[in-house]
């Protein structure tokens, strides 16, 4: 009992002092909340801190992601499982409960801040490269699945990810790979490999690509900025921090979103209670982003403060949780699965980006505006501001933040749709 709630605390503590944390120390805050979460959630689970189970205790999961009291007395007695996998078990059961809960709600939390509507009309001239950067990626991770597939474990569910991740980042990495029923280890190695690889695009995104694609692509046209307000850029900051959290004022409205939230969660989590297993998780995530879009036309909803932020806080817990799951011995056995996976990764990266600039070509789409929607979609609005100023384009940051989140909104449908076809 003790240690269940012990287990429960470090689970939505720790995400709390890890942005506190990020917030006073500015060197935590560039690696990043999420990537610290990774960290702290492998050190966790890899150090026995928290108890992971064997070769042995696995073999009698199967499907089950722990084991009924009957079943493990039984084993325990029988001399095939010891009385320390008794807090395995009970580790195994919290983290399922804890990862059950924390995508359906972060979910619509994302999504409250969305004013729909107005983005569309901001983002007209970006949308254009919306849809390029949607078939640049669908291309390449299909020439990638077909490529490497038979070498890659989970590969339909990865491709899926990947279509997620970037799109979206980490939340629609996270809601694909709940919905698809990913193993914590394939989930762990993807996005790792993804934040190696990824580090290093950010880097030319920030310094070489604007010349680069200066060589191919027209430059940014004055006759299509977008126009700047001061709400717009206040938004922005909003989302890439999180200082409201921690702010008494905004506790009302924080509450309030939850409760939405929670209310959302509960009505996806009934309705897929009435589809068979395994299409359930997909139901419920569908349903729930689909719920949670329409909220964020509501404007008594749309203006809760910090609905982003709580939204985030949560996939920092999934963050901590399926990190603390990955048993790493297990991840380097993989020997040339793991290989050929971050070859899969790479290449969807790399290809999307190339892909996506030759149609921008075609379409006479501009350097900067490509630039800032590879920014978007591959690392999520609050990269947008970062590289609109080493642009030196800031009047893109509108569209830039319009692409991320719509992105976002959408990304998970196409994810998803991916995984399930590549499993036919």
């Amino acid at each position: 009992m003790i240690f269940g709630l012990l287990l429960v605390l470090f689970y939505f503590l720790v995400p709390f002092l890890i942005i506190y944390l990020c917030k006073i120390l500015p060197f935590l805050s560039k690696i990043g909340a999420v990537a610290l979460a990774y960290i702290v959630g492998l050190i966790a689970g890899n150090t026995g801190l928290i108890p992971s189970p064997g070769p042995e205790f696995r073999q009698f999961l199967l499907t089950s992601p722990s084991l009924s009291k009957d079943v493990i007395d039984q084993l325990v007695a029988t001399g095939q499982l010891q009385q320390s996998d008794y807090f395995v078990n009970q580790a195994l059961s919290i983290q399922d409960i804890v990862i059950t809960i924390a995508i359906p709600l972060a979910i619509p939390l994302l999504l409250f801040s969305l004013d729909l509507r107005k983005w569309l009309k901001l983002a007209k001239g970006a949308l254009l490269s919306l849809f390029l950067a949607f078939i640049s990626l669908i291309i390449s991770v299909l020439a990638g699945y077909y490529l490497f597939s038979q070498h890659i474990y989970e590969a339909p569910k990865v491709a899926g990810m990947l279509v997620g991740v970037y799109t979206g980042g980490t939340p629609n990495l996270a809601a694909i790979g709940t919905a698809l029923n990913i193993n914590p280890n394939t989930f762990l190695l993807t996005h790792t490999y993804d934040l190696i690889i990824g580090s290093v695009i950010l880097l030319f995104l920030l310094t070489l690509a604007q010349r680069m694609f200066h060589l191919f692509l027209p430059r940014f046209s004055a006759l299509h900025q977008p126009e700047i307000s001061v709400e717009a850029v206040s938004e922005n900051e909003n989302m890439e921090n999180f200082d409201g959290l921690f702010d008494r004022k905004n506790l009302p409205d924080m509450l309030k979103a939850l409760l939405i939230a929670i209310g959302i969660f509960a009505i996806g989590g009934g309705i897929s209670l009435l589809v068979p297993q395994p299409n359930n998780s997909v139901a419920a995530i569908l349903i729930i982003t689909s719920l949670g879009l329409l909220a964020s036309l509501l404007k008594p909803v749309n203006r809760l403060k910090n609905s982003f932020s709580l939204g985030m806080y949560f996939i920092i817990v999934f963050s901590l949780v399926i990190a603390s799951m990955a048993n790493l011995s297990n991840i380097f056995k993989n020997g040339d699965s793991a290989e050929y996976l971050f070859y899969f990764i790479l290449m969807v990266v790399v290809a999307s980006m190339v892909i996506h600039v030759g149609l921008s070509k075609i379409f006479k789409v501009d350097a900067d505006t490509t630039i800032i929607a590879i920014t978007a979609l591959t690392y999520s609005p609050p990269f947008v501001p970062t590289v609109a100023s080493a642009i030196k384009n800031k009047h893109l940051i509108i569209s830039g933040l319009a692409i991320g989140i719509i992105g976002y909104a959408f990304g998970s449908y196409l994810g998803i749709f991916i995984g399930k076809i590549l499993s036919l």
